[in-house]
């Protein structure tokens, strides 16, 4: 009994939520929640999904591509946009040239070949200098060598004898280890000169056509805009051209000038190769900026020392008043009308262009930077300044008037705890004004 009496309280357990869902005999069961059918065993992937996997291959492809070609030519493209700058500052020249008859080919040969002379003549009489003072240096060490090994012998009671230090040095690994260097660093040198002239070459001739087919290009590049940014393009072209070349101009002046004022100089203190240092210093002095002059005035101080040390104060004296009166004067005048750029903005330029093109960068950055603040300049739209003491480095109302005024006020507020004299004197004061406005 106890048996059947558990099975029947554990079917009714069971079955009654069956009992209570039960259907009529004869009549469809109610429909169960759907069911995914089972996936087929041969289902295809989009057909979208290929072709964008091959194009997604094929974008990343021509990237890395893109960017091995880029890296390789990285230096072909810094020798092409040295060209088209060169090519910019020899376009003035050569425009006018082509102006009074003279074919734009042959123009162009003559203005390189002047700026090849000079700076063939420059370099020759610059390595000469050199030459003949690094040969006199030679010539007389051991006489400063004696010099010195007297004065450490006579302040330090050494013995020391020019002839046991020659030997050391001679059988020293230092030097061995550095002939062995220099040995090996030959090829080296002969790899980087010969690298240096199939750039130098390069550079000339691509400066070469750029200057002789500059109408041409100028062509080819319109041909394929429409007109309005043909215009656009036109004006930008000759907008570099007038700044680079002014900048060009300009700076070639002043380094003129420079010269010819160091070496009157030069000459008048009697300094040995005056004519190449007052070169150096015009042409230094000029094509680096804010810190050139000081540069180039380091070569004529030293040589000049080795004459008289006073010879070399005056050197200094008179760069460092040349260099203001260049400043202050000279380059406003001059460069006025063709490159006006702030000496701050010039030097940051200088620092960029070193940084992202080295040499190169700082020989372009001030043409490119003048360039483009013309270029803004044409482009970029500018309002009137309105009339406002802060525009004129004044404050304004809320400035130190204001605050002094508030001051006076708090002050003449605390006067009158002072005594009982002041209301009285301002009474007076104020009687007396009135008295005068009754007598008017």
């Amino acid at each position: 009994m106890a048996v059947g009496e558990t099975w029947a309280v554990a079917a009714t357990d069971e079955t009654g939520p069956a009992g209570q869902n039960t259907t009529v005999p004869g009549t469809p069961p109610p429909a169960g929640p759907p069911v995914d059918p089972a996936p087929r065993a041969g289902a295809r992937m989009p057909r979208w999904l290929p072709r964008a996997m091959v194009l997604a291959l094929a974008l990343i492809a021509v990237f890395q591509l893109g960017s091995w070609a880029f890296h390789q030519l990285t230096g072909l493209l810094i020798n092409v946009l040295i060209a088209f700058f060169l090519a910019l500052a020899v376009e003035p020249a050569v425009s006018w040239m082509a102006a009074r008859g003279v074919r734009r080919g042959l123009g162009t040969f003559l203005v390189f070949v002047g700026v090849l002379v000079v700076g063939a003549g420059f370099v020759t009489l610059l390595g000469s200098m050199l030459a003949e003072q690094i040969i006199k240096i030679v010539e007389d060490f051991p006489q400063y060598l004696d010099s010195v090994i007297n004065w450490i012998n006579t302040h330090f009671h050494t013995e020391l004898r020019r002839v046991d230090i020659q030997e050391n040095l001679l059988r020293s690994d230092w030097l061995r280890n550095y002939v062995q260097n220099s040995a090996t660093g030959v090829l080296d040198v002969s790899a980087q000169v010969l690298g240096g002239l199939f750039r130098l070459l390069t550079v000339g001739l691509f400066s070469f056509y750029f200057a002789a087919d500059g109408p041409r290009l100028r062509r080819t590049i319109c041909s394929v805009l429409p007109p309005a940014r043909q215009t656009e393009v036109l004006r930008a072209w000759e907008i570099a051209v007038n700044k680079t070349g002014g900048y060009l101009y300009s700076r070639g002046l002043m380094a003129l000038i420079s010269g010819l004022s160091h070496y009157v100089l030069l000459e008048f203190l009697d300094v040995p190769y005056a004519p190449v240092l007052a070169v150096w210093v015009g042409l230094v002095s000029q094509f680096i900026p804010t810190i050139g002059t000081y540069l180039a005035g380091a070569l004529p101080m030293l040589i000049a020392f080795t004459v008289a040390p006073w010879y070399a104060v005056w050197v200094l004296v008179f760069v460092v008043v040349y260099q203001q009166f260049e400043n202050y004067v000279l380059q406003p005048k001059l460069t006025s009308r063709t490159v006006d750029i702030h000496p701050a903005v010039a030097f940051g330029s200088v620092v960029a262009g070193t940084a992202l093109l080295g040499a190169v960068g700082a020989l372009i950055a001030i043409p490119a930077v003048a360039t483009l603040q013309a270029f803004l300049g044409a482009y970029v739209k500018r309002y009137d300044v309105t009339d406002d003491p802060r525009v004129h480095g004044h404050r304004g109302a809320g400035g130190s008037g204001a605050f002094g005024r508030r001051v006076r006020g708090l002050w003449a507020q605390r006067r009158p705890e002072s005594g009982g004299a002041e209301p009285a004197a301002g009474a007076g004061a104020a009687g007396a004004g009135d008295g005068g406005t009754a007598g008017v």
